[in-house]
This record gives structure tokens, C-alpha cells and sequence, in this order.
């Protein structure tokens, strides 16, 4: 069914665009001499032996994947980059990565380093005149154009692409300062996302240095001093296994109650994982994973059944459980003693040793670092709504249904 074309559109091969964009084949978007899309050169071309320690830069995946141009230390010699120059970039060219990792795209900056592309890449050399490089990116990294290419990629479990089935190509164009108005549109989304995520990054490390003061008593809170006393594990918790699964006690099973599942550390709501006949587990206990993800706890806030592959950790007297899992997961590395499948048991578990400030104190850094929990979980938050909001944008003015000039 034909989309309904309102007034001042158009429908084209490529769906509706304004009356003013044009349609055109990547193929045909070349200046002078140079190819629109130039493929790597042949692997031979290119080997570890015609590397050199410095020289012409040799880009390749590596610098497209992380978005610095500037990694790697891979070179050629003035002579090799002359036999290969029909492969070399320059200021406004866009590359992509064709194998693997296929559809991540670069575009190369002013004061990029002379250099050439490795047989992994293309590289798109278009008009200045008709094409914003920063406005194709955009364009290629769009979810309809990236599946497009992961249905294009070839090669059974390795996608590859080639620059053959991106000749052909066709893709809606505004005029260039419409390009340029919606690049720097999302450009300007791209470093909210970039400022969040190195914020997170940086309360991460700041809630990581304050684990490591807080739960050794190297740093206390104001009010709280004297010794702490170190306990074995199983003189603070009683320490159990969970339950075997039973299919055939699914009549055990009440909407009330909540399951450890087998192969997660995680809680079902309202026992809708699988069935089991075990008794409840109280709240403010901890499991530990006991398979697979060795030494995982997990605080419990509610009553939970345990169903096989944890170890239950239930306090033998008062104690904040937050304060004993941050104390597990970041300061305690168990060592495996079983020689057949990875895991830990009661036993092991039990002879282990805790520090155990006061409980007031428990519960005064449980405090600090849920707080910061929760902070980051908002900036965490943030983000990826931001990343939402950028790709409704990019739905929008990338097809013209939002116009910005």
C-alpha cells in the first residue's frame, strides 16, 4: 500500500521526501577523478612485512569501530603509499568497515594523518559541493539503512560487505545547507550522549573509590569509630543451597511468591518463571551464585524461593545485607576448590572472613553507596533516553518529515 503523499512531497524509490531532495545512486556523488567508493587495496598489498615503525598511516577497522582516527601503529613508507594512493584518504572522506563489524562509519577530520585504507575498508570520496560527509554518516548509520546492510553483508557467521553492493545504493538528498543544518542537529544530541556517558564513567569510578575507603574502614563516616571485628561467614550467616527444580510440583506454585531461577541471579515477580515446591526464603538475606558467574550476591528485599545454583546467606544476627553484598561483590575473590565443575559450596563459603563494623555503620554505607546507585542509574537512564530521542530525530529529519530549513 502507497504511503499518502501530502503537498510539498514526493514519492520516490527511496519512500517520501520533500519535493526539493533529490534522489541519487552513491555511485554518481564523485568530484573530478576520483571514485565515489574505492575499495581497500588486495590483502597482498598490504602485508606485516611492508609495515614500518612510522611513515604513511595504514587505517583500518580498528579506528572506525572506536571512532579514533588517531589508534593503531600501523605504517608505510613513502613508497608503498605512492603504489597504493588510489587508496589513500584525505579530509571529508567517510570510511566504513566491511567485514565483521560491518556498517560502522568514520569520517576522516582535517588533521587526520595522511595515510591509506586496509582491504576491510571503503571509502567514500564525495563532492564537497552536493554531499555533507557528516550528514551521510548520519544517514548510513540510521536503523533502516543499517539493516539494510546487515541483510546485504555475506559470508555466513562473518557479515561482509563489498563495495560492489554499495555502487548501486540510492539515498534521499536535501540541498547541502539542509545537510549541514541536520548534522549539526544530531551532532549536538551525540555530545549531550558523550557528556553523559563520561559522566557515568566518572561516578562510576567515584563510587569505585569509595567502595574501596568505605567497606575496608579506611575512610569512616562522620560519628562512627573503634575497631571492627572480624567474623567468619558462617558465624554471621547461615549459609544454604537452593532447592533442586521439580516440574512436577507446579501445584506448589502461588501467584504470591517469587523464584530464584536455576540459571539467574534474578527475581521472577508473582512465580511466573517455573514451578517449585520449596519453602520461602526470608527478606533481607543474600544469595550467591554458585555456578557459572561464581560469587555473585544479591541483596533480597522480599521473601524469594531459591531454586538451585545459589548459595541462601541468611544472618544469623541483625545486619544490613546491602552492606555484605557490596562487601561480596567487590572485595572478596573466592578461590574454587572443587576439581570437577566450577563451584562454590556452604563449606567454602563459611570459612571465609568478614569484616563487621557496627550495624548503625552497615547501614550508613549501604546508604552512601545505594545513593549512588541510584544516581547513576538516573544519569544511566538519561542517556539511554537520550539516545531514544536521537534516534526519533533521526527518523524525522533524515526522511524530511521534519524540516529544519
Amino acid at each position: 500500500m502507497n504511503e499518502k503523499v501530502k503537498p510539498g512531497y514526493k514519492q520516490t524509490e527511496v519512500g517520501v521526501i520533500p519535493e526539493a531532495w533529490e534522489v541519487c545512486r552513491l555511485d554518481s556523488l564523485g568530484a573530478g577523478a576520483a571514485p565515489a567508493i574505492k575499495a581497500g587495496p588486495f590483502g597482498s598489498s598490504l602485508t606485516k612485512d611492508t609495515y614500518i615503525r612510522s611513515g604513511y598511516k595504514v587505517y583500518g577497522q580498528e579506528q572506525v569501530i572506536r571512532g579514533d582516527y588517531l589508534f593503531g601503529d600501523y605504517y608505510i613508507s613513502p613508497r608503498k603509499y605512492r603504489e597504493l594512493e588510489s587508496c589513500a584518504v584525505s579530509p571529508g572522506d567517510v570510511l566504513l568497515t566491511l567485514v565483521g563489524t560491518a556498517g560502522k562509519l568514520l569520517v576522516v577530520p582535517n588533521d587526520a594523518p595522511s595515510g591509506v585504507i586496509n582491504p576491510r575498508l571503503v571509502r567514500f570520496s564525495f563532492d564537497k559541493k552536493r554531499v555533507c560527509p557528516h550528514y551521510f554518516k548520519d544517514l548510513f548509520e540510521a536503523g533502516q539503512m543499517q539493516s539494510f546492510l546487515a541483510r546485504s553483508a555475506q559470508g555466513g557467521t562473518m557479515g561482509v560487505l563489498n563495495a560492489g553492493m554499495l555502487r548501486p545504493i540510492s539515498i534521499a538528498l536535501p540541498l547541502l545547507p539542509e545537510q549541514r543544518a541536520i548534522a549539526g542537529a544530531l551532532s549536538d544530541v551525540d555530545a549531550l550522549i558523550s557528556a553523559l556517558d563520561q559522566l557515568i564513567t566518572k561516578k562510576r569510578n567515584l563510587k569505585q573509590a569509595a567502595m574501596q575507603q568505605l567497606l575496608t574502614g579506611q575512610t569512616r563516616l562522620p560519628g562512627f569509630h573503634g575497631e571492627w571485628e572480624l567474623k567468619l561467614f558462617g558465624a554471621v550467616f547461615n549459609v544454604t543451597a537452593g532447592g533442586d527444580f521439580n516440574p512436577s510440583h507446579s501445584s506448589s506454585i502461588h501467584n504470591e511468591k517469587y523464584c530464584c531461577p536455576i540459571y539467574s541471579n534474578a527475581i521472577t515477580e508473582k512465580g511466573l518463571y517455573g514451578f517449585c515446591s520449596y519453602s520461602d526464603n526470608d527478606a533481607d538475606s543474600i544469595t550467591v551464585t554458585a555456578r557459572g558467574t561464581l560469587g555473585v550476591a544479591n541483596y533480597r528485599d522480599h521473601k524469594y524461593t531459591a531454586i538451585g545454583r545459589v548459595l541462601v546467606l541468611e544472618p544469623k544476627e541483625p545486619v544490613d545485607g546491602r552492606f555484605f553484598s557490596e562487601f561480596i561483590n567487590n572485595r572478596i575473590d573466592f578461590v574454587i576448590e572443587s576439581t570437577g565443575v566450577p563451584q562454590l559450596t556452604s563449606p567454602q563459603i563459611s570459612k571465609y572472613t568478614l569484616p563487621v563494623p557496627s550495624l548503625p555503620e552497615q547501614t550508613a554505607i549501604a546508604k552512601v553507596l545505594s545513593d549512588m546507585d541510584v544516581e547513576l542509574s538516573s544519569l544511566e537512564s538519561r542517556r539511554d533516553k537520550t539516545r531514544a530521542l536521537k534516534q526519533g530525530m533521526m527518523q524525522e529529519l533524515l526522511t524530511g518529515r521534519t524540516r529544519l530549513i
